[in-house]
């Protein structure tokens, strides 16, 4: 866009935002003239109000001429009353606020305790009382959400970052993300929760839908917990005296009612806690507001640096209560290089503390779009946003604009396209893909050097690919692709091609079909319970070829698809001819003399002649349903964002079937099922289970490939983010069944509640895990597991390593060593 289009549309762009009637305009400072950021302005004996912006700039929409008392609110300064009477609008309102004068002439101070402890047990004593006052409701709610990052590198880890959609200045740095929501929402105690958002606007998206959320900031400091990843500890938690210390920072006055405010000091800083102040009422013993602070340590996302909660309510003299009105967080953030800032700001009006809910007012839809929210004009947002934009998000909005209608045109995606296609010097080896953005597709080569593996059938191994892919909307949640891939291996000397197709059709049900086939060598588990980096290193270094591969040669049909909300049902049918391999390397880099290398048969690992497997072909169907009971979820026109549901466990059911071509002893059909669930308890911890069964029909002589395998290690390395799928100390296949089984798992991580207590060692930040294993099959004695473990191990911000001491019984023989967690190589392989 020229400069003289943007010097129209910013013209344009003031007009309108004096077009709109009935306005109280205005600024809001302190005594020396700085900008008050997030004041509460609102009408007196209501809930309509505005809040200043980061400038301290308000604008309040009115409805009509009339004579009106506006009060100005802000935490650590005197509650200030206009009243007025404007004859024409915009009408110009600037105020100065005085600082509070906080005294402690009226407090009766003691030398054994500091008076803020009583004030704090006495609202901790009405936690319940105050949480029930507000158990249910009904509000208008606006959200805005900005981040901000400086300096950005041109490549981080050896990848071009780019510009961010033309987000990022000429020192790389400027606003990545900025969206506005306007939503009505209610809420009944505990979680039922929902949000029907009117209007969604996305800086350089006009398309967009904003992921801000009214439930996701509806923190409430009554609870005993606020969960931010990790549970942290409310200052008026009914523990909260065993995780904090208090000072009485002194006392004022709002009417007759006598504010207190309270420092709040963490007891052991590296607990789930949080410092700052909080400010109680006298007798009410409610909160008048909050300022509480965080960090990434705390809640253990190291690339959070900080977390700044700001609250402020709002006396309701019908209902005698303080209310929430406005809510701010602020964040600043760093990792790899890259750092910045955030905030995320939410303002609350019109409460409904009497709405009636009837039975179907909750549904598991916990937030929805209205049709064309994304769609409303500048005069909309200008009319209805109740913070006005500041002056770089006001020009952020206008020049990304531009930059989108330039961004969205065919010459523009051509030229970058031009200079993205550019082959490297060594695309051949890393891969390359060529685009063309404007038509909507691409064509990606797969190079094998991210792929080179070692293992003893193949030898060195690697593979390589070419595939295609269309999109037909801009959120790629309509899509086609088309692939090839080829594996070789040295050793083996053999190239084995593979094939496939897929076509998705929306993200709402998630509706998908895939055509695959060729020659591929898989493990004998097909979960592949073996990671095939951590098999070569284990191979090379250390002599053990703990993998176990077959030819599978096939052609596969699968479907997908998320009937109702919860119930996802899964159908695969395929035909395989399967074939026994045979190792065909000795090589390791450091050959042991009391070490080597068993064969590829999982049953006979001493004799190398005798096949895995006995040539056979087979016709195997498979159907799945999994159920998310009581699933909530996010959606808009376009998208369905499951979130599940931590009340209710998710339960998968499988129904198994296998018709050989050429041998009928091979014929088998199972039945198992799965239940698993993640269950919060608060600061002590999250805990898990899964529990897994099932059993054969006819499995009596079948294939030793169609018996049900279980996740073993032997590698004492663990590769998962938690360890309720896999057993630690398991051989891999000792255990194999065709017949009745059962298996469970449970793991509790106390996130920080027992090590965060312990003196010199709440420091370092760790976390204590402990877990339980047992599988039971038939007619064999159980074989069993324990494990105690410390997670969150690592260096400053890279925090993914984790060691746990694990004991296996089995046959009256126990076992013990330490598993080393590596949770990135799931991002590896």
């Amino acid at each position: 866009m020229t400069i003289f289009l943007r010097s129209i549309f910013v013209c344009l762009a003031f007009i309108a935002s004096f077009s709109v009637s009935a306005q109280i305009v205005g600024k809001v400072t302190d005594a020396k003239g700085n900008s008050l950021p997030y004041v509460n302005i609102y009408l007196e004996g209501s809930y309509q109000g505005t809040t200043s912006n980061e400038e301290g700039n308000y604008e309040l929409t009115l409805s009509k001429q009339s004579s009106y008392t506006i009060s100005f609110q802000y935490l650590g300064y005197k509650k200030l009353s206009k009243t007025i009477q404007p004859k024409q609008f915009p009408f110009v309102l600037n105020v100065m606020l005085e600082e509070e004068s906080i005294s402690l002439d009226e407090v009766i101070l003691s030398n054994t305790e500091d008076p803020a402890y009583r004030i704090i047990r006495e609202t901790i004593a009405q936690r319940r009382e105050n949480l029930a006052k507000i158990s249910e409701f009904t509000a208008d709610f606006y959200s805005r959400g900005l981040w901000h990052v400086e300096n950005i590198p041109e490549r981080v880890m050896g990848q071009e970052v780019g510009d961010f959609n033309g987000a990022l200045d000429s020192t790389r740095s400027g606003i990545v993300y900025l969206s506005e929501t306007i939503s009505e929402i209610a809420y009944q105690h505990p979680n039922e929760f929902k949000e029907t958002i009117i209007a969604s606007k996305v800086s350089g998206d006009d398309n967009g839908f904003s992921f801000n959320s009214a439930q996701e900031a509806n923190f409430s400091f009554y609870e005993n917990s606020i969960e931010l990843y990790s549970a942290m500890v409310s200052p008026i938690a009914n523990n909260a005296l065993n995780y904090y210390e208090y000072q009485l920072d002194g006392v004022f006055y709002e009417g007759n009612k006598m504010i207190n405010k309270i420092k709040v000091i963490p007891k052991r800083p590296k607990d789930r806690v949080f410092n700052g102040y909080v400010y109680i009422v006298e007798d009410d013993w409610q909160l008048y507001g909050l300022e509480l602070a965080t960090n990434g340590q705390a809640i253990q996302v190291p690339m959070v640096e900080d977390l700044v909660f700001k609250q402020n309510f709002k006396y309701d003299e019908t209902h005698d209560f303080w209310v929430k009105i406005s809510q701010s967080i602020d964040f600043g953030f760093g990792f790899l290089g890259v750092d910045g800032d955030g905030r995320f700001i939410a303002v609350y009006s019109n409460y409904d503390f009497e709405p009636q809910f009837e039975k179907r007012s909750f549904t598991n839809e916990v937030l929805s779009f209205k049709p064309e929210a994304n769609k409303k004009d500048s005069l909309f947002w200008k009319g209805s946003r109740p913070v006005p934009l500041t002056d770089e998000e006001l020009n952020d909005y206008i020049r990304k604009d531009s930059i989108q209608t330039l961004r969205n045109s065919k010459p523009y995606l051509d030229s970058i396209d031009r200079k993205n296609n550019k082959p490297g010097i060594l695309s051949l080896l890393t891969g390359y893909s060529f685009k063309n953005s404007f038509e909507k597709w691409s064509l990606n080569y797969d190079g094998p050097l991210s792929e080179t593996r070692f293992n003893t059938v193949q030898g060195w191994n690697s593979k390589a690919g070419v595939s295609y892919y269309k999109w037909y909307d801009d959120n790629q949640t309509n899509w086609f692709r088309v692939g090839v891939n080829a594996a070789y291996g040295i050793a083996e000397d053999r190239v084995r091609f593979t094939a496939s197709v897929s076509r998705m059709f929306n993200l709402r049900d998630r509706l998908r079909f895939s055509l695959s086939g060729g020659s591929e060598l898989t493990q004998f588990n097909p979960s592949e319970p073996i990671s095939p980096l951590i098999n070569s290193v284990s191979t090379l270094f250390f002599e053990r070829n703990y993998m176990k591969l077959y030819e599978r040669n096939y052609a596969q049909l699968n479907y997908s698809q998320e009937v109702v909300n919860g119930l996802h049902l899964y159908a695969q049918v395929a035909y395989e001819n399967r074939q026994a391999v045979f190792n065909n390397t000795g090589y390791t880099i450091f050959p042991q003399d009391d070490v080597q290398y068993t064969s590829n048969n999982p049953q006979l690992p001493l004799n190398e002649g005798i096949p895995g497997v006995i040539d056979h072909n087979i016709v195997k169907t498979q159907l799945s349903a999994r159920i998310n009971f009581g699933q909530k979820y996010f959606s808009n026109p376009e998208m369905k964002f499951n979130i599940g549901n931590e009340k209710y466990p998710e339960l998968i059911v499988t129904f198994e079937n296998g018709t050989s071509t050429n041998r009928s002893n091979y014929d088998f059909s199972q039945l198992r099922a799965s239940l698993y669930q993640s269950i919060g308890l608060g600061n002590k911890g999250q805990f898990y289970y899964r529990l897994k069964g099932g059993t054969f029909f006819n499995g009596d002589g079948i294939s030793f490939i169609d018996y049900q395998h279980f996740n073993g290690n032997q590698t004492r390395v663990g590769t998962s983010i938690n360890y309720t799928n896999n057993f630690n100390l398991l051989p891999y296949y000792d255990l194999s069944t065709n017949s009745h089984y059962f298996e469970g798992h449970l793991e509790h991580d106390f996130r920080g509640w027992i090590l965060g207590k312990i003196p010199g060692i709440n420091q370092l930040n760790f976390n204590l895990i402990a877990g339980a294993h047992v599988l039971s099959i038939d007619s064999k004695k159980p074989y069993t597991e324990f494990s105690i473990g410390i997670d969150n191990l690592g260096i400053g911000k890279f925090r993914l390593l984790r060691l746990d001491y694990v004991r296996s019984y089995y046959n009256g023989v126990g076992d013990g060593a330490f598993i080393f967690g590596l949770k990135f190589l799931d991002l590896l392989d």
